[in-house]
Order: structure tokens, then sequence, then C-alpha cells
């Protein structure tokens, strides 16, 4: 059975409970100090023999260290985390893993997808009532709130509980499922807050301490160490997590990771697990990836990210000596949008990207989270490598669409003349279909759904030509006056299907 990625939704049946997800950690505050000393030693001479040259050993011994005081740092900050009561109500899915596998239709899709474990359900039926809790925590006295999306998505009413047991309704001032961020306010002053550290100085082995409700016990704290930083996940995150083994669990969901030093480094959000529950692998978001989101929140009610507009893959060693590159490291384009920023400025497939702004891209996961974290219209060079040598190429970036960030967006006019809900393909599902551009059809009703057309198939062609964007689609829809025909990929099989929208 292999390990799944759990966004800390998942069912508590002793309590009735849809308990949102737990994410992984944030790197904490102040780095490692030096924790090597060198005491040299000088060997004896060799009295039965002539004098050798001074042997010189260097044993080397960890300095002591002390142990972090996590008693004050619950006692001092502790306060300023609450407890989230959600409810509302969710579209029942068909299966058991509705409440942890979005639909494409939720913009948690784009999130969660590729995650190990993950598997698209189609959802559909009847609207269920549920009741959700996480954690959150506070950044300001007069009442603005931290914690993740996921918590309060679908959420109709949002309870938060302090430390002192009070309890306010709260508002949602916004939320981004990209980054796993929302931003809540409740009417209230003088109340106690976090302090903000800063994850960059935070090293692997560094001490945390998580503090939240997993499965409703209120004020839990867990502690742990950094496991690993930057830790990029599968489904094309903006996020570069910070892994701990701190032990965070359904309810942990938007509580803060403390480092050390009492400062918040980091907003639980996701645990890999085979069970749902804790198994030693948590995932945060770091709290100055929150703090942009919170910021355009606060001003805007949304978030703005850019979009270069290309899939991208890791670099293997055979991938990197076919290119003539010493070593793997950089983003291989596998396929550009023709509508994107990348190819307005040339980027094509088979580029790699080595370098954004003379910052170096040693993985995937890396240009998608620096591109994620700009802003559209912002300019960027790449350093691309290309027929064997280095180019310098500048791009304008663009906003991210909604056909972009893998919600599917009805590919017709304000009348549905098609009745498609489509998306890009993802690589891997590319790859398993073997063809190298489409479209998947997520939802079909109207002139689609009458010519057989069903969800799961894929959009090959319109009208001759290959489906390579939604807007494509809609353009073709519009211009057509009597019937479109399109080509579909259903089970390794291509038709093409005529769809009458006169």
């Amino acid at each position: 059975m292999k390990p799944k990625m759990k966004p800390l939704v998942a069912a508590v049946a002793a309590s009735g409970l849809l308990a949102a997800g737990a994410l992984a950690t944030l790197p904490s505050q102040a780095g490692i100090l030096d924790y090597f000393q060198h005491d040299k030693t000088v060997a004896a001479a060799d009295t039965a023999a002539p004098a050798p040259a001074p042997a010189v050993a260097t044993n080397v011994a960890l300095a002591p260290m002390t142990a972090p005081n996590y008693r004050q740092i619950v006692k001092t900050w502790g306060p300023a985390v609450v407890g989230i009561t959600v409810s509302g109500v969710h579209k029942e899915g068909n299966d058991q893993m509705s409440s942890e596998s979005p639909s494409p239709n939720d913009p948690f899709f784009q999130f969660f997808r590729g995650l190990p474990g993950f598997q698209f359900q189609p959802h559909g039926g009847m609207e269920q009532p549920f009741k959700g809790l996480g954690s959150g925590f506070i950044i300001s006295q007069d009442g603005l709130i931290l914690t993740n999306a996921h918590v309060v998505r679908d959420a109709r009413e949002v309870t938060v509980k302090l430390a002192d047991r009070r309890e306010f309704t709260a508002k949602v001032l916004g939320s981004d499922p990209a980054t796993d961020i929302a931003v809540l306010r409740i009417q209230a002053s003088n109340l106690p807050t976090v302090r903000i550290g800063d994850p960059a100085t935070l090293q692997v082995g560094d001490n945390v301490l998580a503090i939240g409700q997993p499965f409703g016990f209120s004020e839990s704290a867990t502690a742990g160490i950094v496991s690993a930083k930057g830790r990029s996940l599968p489904g094309d995150s903006y996020v570069p997590f910070i892994q701990t083994d701190a032990a965070v669990n359904p309810g942990n969901s938007g509580g803060p990771l403390f480092d050390s030093n009492g400062r918040v480094v980091g907003i639980n959000a996701q645990i890999y697990s085979q069970t749902g529950g804790y198994q030693g692998l948590s995932f945060a978001i770091p709290i100055d990836v929150a703090l942009q989101a919170k910021d355009q929140i606060v001003a805007t009610g949304h978030v703005a990210h850019a979009r270069l507009g290309v899939e991208v893959q890791d670099l293997t060693q055979p991938l990197a000596d076919s290119f003539g590159m010493a070593r793997p490291d950089g983003a291989l384009v596998s396929s550009v949008d023709p509508d994107g920023a990348a190819a307005h400025a040339g980027i094509k497939a088979g580029d790699v990207i080595t370098q954004i702004d003379s910052q170096p891209i040693a993985e995937a996961g890396d240009l998608s989270q620096r591109i994620g974290r700009s802003k559209p219209g912002d300019q960027i060079q790449l350093k691309v490598w290309r027929d064997h040598a280095a180019r310098d190429i500048d791009v304008k970036l663009l906003a991210v669409s909604s056909d972009s960030a893998g919600t599917p967006t009805l590919a017709s006019d304000q009348h549905g003349r098609l009745g498609l809900a489509l998306r890009p393909l993802t690589a891997d599902e590319r790859s398993q279909a073997s063809i190298d551009h489409g479209l998947m059809i997520e939802r079909v009703d109207g002139a689609a759904a009458r010519a057989g057309i069903q969800p799961g198939d894929v959009l090959v062609g319109i009208d001759g030509q290959p489906a390579t964007s939604v807007q494509q689609v809609r353009n073709a829809a519009k211009s057509n006056d009597k019937v479109v025909a399109l080509l579909i990929e259903r089970n390794g099989d291509q038709i093409f299907v005529p769809v009458r929208i006169g």
C-alpha cells in the first residue's frame, strides 16, 4: 500500500467531525550554532626510533546544547493559538476518498493533485452538511488570524475559540488554495499575538514546536526537529515546505510551528501517511510565504499568482548527458502553453531553465515556487540551456487564470453552447495517454452530453486543429454556427464526435 499525502481532512467517526488536515512545517528561526570544537593532540615521540614529525589527531566533539524551553514557549505564546470550528455543506462524493481527494472543480485540486495516494474520484450526489475543525493563530491584537485555506473551505459558519475559552464568529477575509492560506477576522481587541520568525535562518536539525487541536484536543503541543527544508511536493505547489517530525494530526491544520526561540516559522499543513494519522513526516508552509499571501488577501480579498506557462520536469543524469550538461541541475521544459508568457518570450520544449534572476534552479519545483511567488507583470530573466549552450531570455509574467490553475473552466460562451468543463492535462496524464496535448473533460452537459461525450474523455482536437487551450475551444464554439467536430480519446481509442450547437 502506497503512503498517502493527507491534506489533513479526515473523518473522525467517534465525534462526528470532519477534521481539517495538517500540512507540514516551516523552517524555524535561529540557525544552528557551531557545534564542533577541535582538540589537537600531538603523538608522543617513539623513544626506540628517530623522532618522527609530530602526528596531529583531530577529535571532534559536539558542543553542549541547551534544550529549548518548551514550557515557556507554550506559556507565553500558546494563548495566541486558537481552535477553529466550521460548518457548511459538501457535495457528497461517490466513495470514501471524496473527503481527502478534491474534485477537479475544486480550487484545491491543483494544490493536492499528484501527491502519493491522491486519486481523482468523480464527485456528485446530494449536498451533505458537515462540521470540521482546525487550528490557527492570532497575528494582530485587533483579531487577524492565519489558518489553512482547506480548514475553512465550503464553510458557511466559522467559530474561533480562544485559549481563555471565549468564542467568536469569524469572517473569512479570503483564502488562497494555491498556497493553502486563509485569513480570518474576529471582532475583538487587545488579543495575544505570536511573534514572527525568519524561516531562512532555520536549519535541518533545529528544534521546533507545534501547537494546535489535533482531533479536537485543544492546546496540544508536540515537539520535533526540522527534517528537511525547501521540500517540493508533487502537485505543482508554490510552497517550499519545511519537513519536520513534530507530530501533527487532523485538527492541527493551520496551527503554528514555533522555533526554539518561540517565533512562528511555519503553518502546519500536510502529513505523509498510510493511515490518515501521523507517521513521522509532516510539512509546514513557511511563514514568509503565508504572510505574502495574507498581505494580498487583506488588501484585495484574493491572491494573484504569476504564471510562466510551461510544464517542467526534473533532469536525470542521462538527460543531462544528452543535453551536454555536466550536472542534472535545472527544470526541463516538457511543454509550452502557446498563449503563455514563456511562449511569447521564445521558450521551447526541450529547454532547460537553470537560473531565474541569477538564482540557480536545482529542481523543477524550485522554478514553480519562485514563479508562484512573483506577481503578474513582473519582468524576470531566465538562463536557459539550449543546443549545448546557455542563453538569457527576458520574460514578462502573466497572471494565473482558472485554465492554468487546475480548475475546470466551461469551454463555452455565456449561453453554454458546448457544455464542457475542461482543464489542461497534467504531465503524468499526457504520458499515460501517450499524447503531447489535450484537455481533460471533467463535466458535461448540454450539447456535448447529447452527443455522447463523457467525463474522463480527453479532448484531443476541435475542427481539425489540436486542442491546446480552453480559450481555443471557447473561440471555436463561438465562431461555429452549427456543428463542431471534436476529436475525443477514450480508453486508448480516438473518435470524432460531431456536436450540434446550432
